[in-house]
């Protein structure tokens, strides 16, 4: 199924649904102390080459949302975040434990991407301009390449089942100002930064990462200054992780993400052709438990705790 046709999301007590994403279901509160908040589910969804696949993956949204709680417990002193409670007492019984309530922000429509490592579609940028963003990078990088220093390498935010765009700061700073914008930045880069010292601690690379911001509503419909960290934040689904005592710049590194399945899919065990336009076939149930496995290691390498 292409990510035009995702999976109806399933009713709810007590909720209204408002939108579903490539993992995400998110619904309204209708009763109770939070009627009004948000309501946000990770699911075991999987999405690749703009396919959500009809495979999903066990657990995936359980280990989405301990591993996104855990970060935003992390980042606490340096901004606040949306989530009000996932407590199973205020959270909906046949979705706890993947779900929480949250403030019901106004957003800001910028892919806030830091990159501490060169990869994916800022390699592809540096190949053909030598810049990424507008940031002009030395000479000589290979994939995997560990940057000079952290860099803001913001997208606009596409339509489901299109593709961010890379973009200026200058681009983000005629979007929302260049106040904002260069708020935007310097947070993304303070996030980045903890988080990479904790990752690299515990001995894991965090490569890149994509932050999502807003601000609270009043209500009169007024819009607080103050940023606050929303959405999901440094999953393997929003970030790139890489076990560090595995890194070689200058070829693909092993990740903890779903990288598994797009190798699968691009194989010739897969049978599947990128450019029939076809969905890609159920996963084989090794490739499901490979990839659940990742995702576990992830993240009890990184918080600690165990699943």
């Amino acid at each position: 199924m292409t990510l035009a046709n995702i999976p109806p999301a399933p009713a709810i007590p007590g909720t209204r649904h408002l939108h579903s994403g490539k993992v995400r279901d998110l619904y309204e509160m209708t009763e109770g102390e939070y009627a009004g908040k948000l309501l946000m589910v990770a699911s075991d969804r999987l999405s690749i080459f703009d396919f959500v696949l009809d495979t999903t993956i066990p657990d995936k949204g359980e280990i989405l949302t301990r591993m996104s709680l855990w970060w935003f417990d992390q980042l606490a002193d340096l901004v606040p975040h949306h989530v009000l409670t996932a407590d199973p007492a205020a959270v909906p019984e046949q979705v706890q434990g993947r779900a929480v309530i949250c403030e019901n922000l106004a957003m800001y429509p910028v892919e806030c991407v830091a990159r501490g490592y060169l990869t994916g579609s800022g390699l592809n940028d540096y190949r053909a301009t030598g810049e990424v963003c507008g940031i002009a990078l030395p000479t000589g990088l290979e994939d995997g390449s560990r940057l000079p220093s952290p860099i803001f390498t913001p997208a606009t935010k596409a339509e489901l089942g299109d593709h961010d765009e890379n973009v200026s700061f200058e681009a983000v700073a005629g979007t929302v100002g260049a106040k904002t914008a260069a708020r935007l930045r310097d947070l993304t880069l303070a996030v980045y930064d903890r988080a990479e010292g904790l990752a690299r601690e515990r001995g894991i690379i965090l490569a890149d990462t994509k932050l999502e911001f807003g601000s609270v509503r009043g209500p009169g419909g007024e819009v607080d200054p103050a940023l606050v960290l929303a959405d999901e934040v440094l999953t393997p689904d929003s970030s790139r992780y890489w076990p560090a005592e595995e890194w070689q710049p200058g070829r693909t590194q092993p990740s903890y993400d779903k990288q598994i399945v797009r190798n699968w899919a691009l194989s010739a065990e897969s049978g599947w052709d990128k450019a029939s336009g076809q969905a890609p076939p159920s996963l084989p149930d090794a490739v499901v438990e490979h990839t659940r496995n990742r995702y576990l290691e992830a993240y009890e390498r990184l918080t600690g705790e165990r699943f």
